[in-house]
């Protein structure tokens, strides 16, 4: 499913203006994008966490060469599904 077609899915279930759901969900990212870039964390009970990971510096090899190279830190937004979710899908 894109997001067109969540879209869509969201403001058949909402009965909901397909405008309105989209402005909805642009809201609902660029909100969970924001705080996410500030380091903070996105909990839906039941659904799950959106959060912030932070990945060490490490030593990472060139598949082609074989050559040894160092991979930089840097932090990767990661989502955590929630119990209910979990369940769901089972």
């Amino acid at each position: 499913m894109n997001k067109t077609e969540l879209v869509k899915a969201i403001a058949e279930k909402a009965n909901l203006k397909v405008s309105e759901t989209e402005k909805l969900v642009n809201a609902f990212i660029e909100t969970v994008s924001d705080e996410l870039k500030n380091k903070g964390k996105v909990t839906l009970v039941g659904f799950g966490t959106f959060a912030v990971s932070h990945r060490k510096e490490r030593t990472g090899v060139n598949p082609k060469t074989g050559q040894k190279l160092t991979i930089k830190s840097k932090d990767v937004p990661v989502f955590k599904p929630g119990k209910a979710l979990k369940e769901k899908v089972k």
